[in-house]
């Protein structure tokens, strides 16, 4: 075991040699379990299906990698926001904004790139628009989540060229429940932060008529960093208290459902690293203006140090989901789905008792589709996508006008197979106007994306995916309109009306071993973005930095995998890594891409008990843009184990404990804007209960 972390220790510093690593180790674990007798009978990935396929395929009939997370893998998983729950997974990391703000970057892609979706229906908030706006989902909610990688999952939208984070649920039932009443609850703590949080769901129904409740609440203080911190033992302004609740009612026939369910959630979490000493400050030019433009004092602010108390985020988001599904609804037709939404969002930034800014988004969106019979071998499924989001900020941050966009999309997916094989096509075409009520200003874009893709089944148990996509996104609202101070961030952020849609061509290959004693998947992607846009650093005053959203090439290249070697029946061992390069043409690199990592897991199961120990090692990253800095590597080592049993009546429970950053390493997220002001967790425990029934 010594030799496998300091192995893995190495091969994170140096992502080619974890490609290599990763594939030969595959390889030839995969024939030493053939050569030598098993301990046990060969055991298969278990059967999953992924919702935001669109054709409900099977996660090992993807033509790109899929992450899901399901069962006992999500409850040990689950963290307080949906980037932090995702962000231990290969390819995918968070932003990370303190404890109520972390949004999941896929591949090194994050904001309006990836797409958040409830149960196939896009999430509005205003996550895109900044890393200190949290994402309106509650994991301790979710029943299953979903991650597609890359642009292949263009049927929801082809501004997703990150990739899809689809959160599924039961708020709104699909089925009456067999005993007529069921459910769960949860109760769970953690040290880290004084959190404690407690879950519960039920759904009943009767006839026809199936009615759901469920509710989250949480209470978490500031948490605990690693040693060593300058700034202390905790990072002010890091606490986190979140509300949700939900009700749903369903009709539920022999050919499928249709329900709504209507949600609240309430939150306030803290902003750290909030920093208004740089009010005042303003653009000559491409250059920043402080004061006389001096150094730290000399004009009478500090401006490596906040003024007053930390702001607070109060927010509260509404929103009414209808939800739908008809088998064979006419002659040639296997399906018709519904997903429609209507969503109030507003939060207030308060500061001193006071709100200094507001931000508003109401919004709507629906969804069609229609998934037909076999045409002459071909399975597919034509839809209609729409939406409408008027967006406004009114104070002292409003630095975007307000803008109302409007998107309209059609696309068909359509699926063949023959043998072995297995063949993808997608077409999808958009449009986009956003308007700046202000200025008055329009902008329309068009687009058209494409993907092709096949798996090859090439012998039992192995398979080799490939795909090929080209898509097009449209400039966000505030990438064409931003203007002004963002003091969460420490930037001052212009946008340009002017701002052309990107164009990503995407090639993904992966080999996927899923039974036998060696399981694995590994995964090379290679995209090429034109019109790339970003928010280029111009100048810096003092950590305020003068951003201007640009448009140059850029290429992102990685890997990304993990093995697993079954040992005994047991007992296994897994290894896993991922890495990414993210560089503009013609030279320079490109701000917050995560850092290469590599680690080593140890499972294991007896009777009733389930366990695991893991050690993540997070190389240096040094790649870094004009006037961003390095940040250093890290190792973590994390343990959890549960326990699993019945009440007399048959009633299943589980308590859990997990304990992560065991040697309290001071660890800091290179992804995030406030990666200095709000190190990462430090040594932790989480214990939990949990009753189904």
């Amino acid at each position: 075991m010594t030799a496998i972390f300091a192995s893995l220790t190495l091969h994170a510093r140096h992502p080619v040699a974890l490609a290599a690593w990763l594939a030969l180790a595959g390889s030839s674990l995969a024939h030493a379990a053939d050569a030598a007798p098993a301990a046990a009978p060969a055991a298969s990935l278990p059967p999953v299906t992924v919702s935001a396929s669109g054709l409900q395929l099977g996660a090992n009939e993807m033509t790109t990698p899929v992450t899901v997370l399901e069962g006992d893998e999500l409850v040990r998983r689950r963290e307080a926001t949906l980037g932090e729950t995702l962000g231990s997974e290969p390819g995918i990391t968070s932003s990370h904004f303190g404890a109520g703000a972390s949004r999941p970057i896929i591949r090194g892609m994050d904001g309006p790139r990836v797409k958040v979706l409830s149960d196939g229906a896009e999430l509005h908030d205003a996550s895109t628009i900044s890393p200190d706006h949290a994402v309106v989902s509650e994991p301790l909610l979710a029943t299953q989540i979903e991650v597609l990688r890359g642009p292949s999952a263009l049927v929801h939208g082809n501004g997703a060229v990150g990739g899809v984070v689809n959160v599924l649920d039961g708020k709104v039932p699909t089925a009456i429940p067999q005993k007529g009443v069921e459910g769960s609850a949860e109760l769970r703590a953690n040290t880290g932060a004084g959190e404690g949080a407690g879950v519960f769901s039920l759904t009943g129904g009767a006839g026809n008529l199936a009615v759901h409740v469920e509710g989250v609440a949480r209470d978490a203080d500031d948490y605990r960093v690693g040693k060593g911190w300058p700034g202390g033992n905790k990072v002010p302004g890091s606490f986190n208290r979140t509300d949700t609740g939900s009700v749903g009612l369903s009709w539920v026939g022999d050919q499928g459902y249709l329900g709504a369910a209507y949600t609240r959630q309430t939150a306030k979490y803290g902003l750290p690293g909030h920093n208004h000493s740089f009010d005042g400050c303003h653009t000559h030019g491409d250059q920043l203006h402080c004061g006389a433009h001096a150094g730290p004092g000399e004009d009478g602010h500090d401006h490596g140090a906040a003024v007053g108390d930390v702001p607070v985020v109060d927010l509260r988001s509404e929103r009414l989901d209808i939800r739908g599904e008809l088998r064979n609804p006419f002659a040639g037709f296997s399906a018709l789905r519904l997903r429609a939404g209507v969503t109030d969002y507003v939060h207030d930034e308060v500061e001193d008792g006071a709100i200094s800014t507001t931000f508003k988004n109401k919004a709507y969106d629906t969804r069609i589709e229609l998934q037909h019979e076999p045409i002459a071998g071909f399975k597919g499924v034509v839809g209609l996508q729409t939406s409408q989001r008027k967006f406004s900020a009114e104070g002292g941050e409003a630095y975007v006008e307000p803008t109302v966009t409007r998107k309209t999309g059609l696309f068909v997916l359509e699926e063949y197979r023959w043998n072995d094989w297995r063949f993808e096509a997608a077409l999808r075409h958009d449009r986009q106007t956003a308007k700046a009520e202000t200025s008055n200003i329009e902008r329309s874009h068009n687009g058209t994306s494409a993907s092709l893709g096949a798996v090859w089944k090439f012998t039992p148990g192995y398979q080799l995916g490939t795909s090929f996509t080209r898509a097009s996104r449209a400039p966000s609202a505030e990438e064409l309109y931003a203007q002004g101070l963002h003091m969460a961030t420490s930037t001052y952020e212009r946008g340009s009306a002017d701002l052309r849609s990107e164009t990503s061509q995407n090639i993904d290959l992966s080999l996927k071993k899923t039974s036998g004693d060696t399981t694995f998947g590994v995964s090379v992607f290679k995209n090429r973005i034109s019109n790339y846009i970003y928010g280029r650093t111009l100048d810096e005053v003092d950590g305020l930095q003068l951003l201007q959203y640009s448009q140059q090439d850029a290429t992102f290249t990685g890997i990304e995998g993990q093995l697993r070697q079954r040992i005994t029946r047991n007992l296994g061992v897994t290894l896993f890594g991922d890495t990414v390069r993210a560089k503009l043409d013609g030279g320079g690199l490109l701000p917050r891409i995560p850092s290469s990592r590599a680690g080593v897991r140890l499972d294991g199961n007896w009777n009733a008990w389930d366990g695991q120990v893991e050690w993540v090692q997070v190389a240096r990253q040094n790649r870094v843009a004009e006037f961003e800095t390095a940040t250093p590597g890290y190792g973590m080592l994390n343990l959890g184990v549960s326990y699993n049993s019945q009440f007399g009546n048959g009633t299943p429970w589980q308590v859990y404990l997990k304990a992560n950053n065991l040697t309290d390493r001071l660890a800091y997220a290179h992804t995030s804007f406030i990666k200095n002001a709000a190190p990462l967790l430090g040594r932790n425990v989480t214990v939990g209960v949990r009753v189904a029934f």
